[in-house]
């Protein structure tokens, strides 16, 4: 089965890479909603529901991503499952800030 994310860690998929360590992966978001939007993987596919069993370092990325990348605040956001708009089967969690979230129009 293909899987973008997968395909991004392999390097067979472009992608804006922010951050990488043994276990995960950050890159830029191409929806580009917000002034900064990131997404944060483990490299090994695993669904949103694993991931979030065990979010310790992933979860540690994403704050650290944020922090840097957002320093007047940003919020950690993840779908699961089609009513929740889940787009992609690879377990992530999305980084958006870099502006206020709450009057931000593009």
């Amino acid at each position: 089965m293909y899987c973008t994310f997968c395909e991004i860690v392999a390097r067979r998929e472009p992608a804006r890479i922010r951050y990488e360590d043994d276990e995960v992966l950050v890159f830029d978001n191409v929806l580009g909603w917000v002034p900064v939007m990131l997404l944060v993987i483990p490299k090994l596919h695993i669904s949103q529901e694993e991931l979030w069993s065990d979010i310790r370092a992933v979860g540690r990325v994403a704050l650290e991503m944020g922090r840097t990348h957002c320093p007047g605040g940003f919020r950690l956001l993840s779908n699961l499952g089609h009513d929740a708009m889940q787009s992609q089967p690879h377990g992530h969690v999305h980084v958006l800030g870099g502006a206020h979230l709450g009057l931000y129009v593009r």
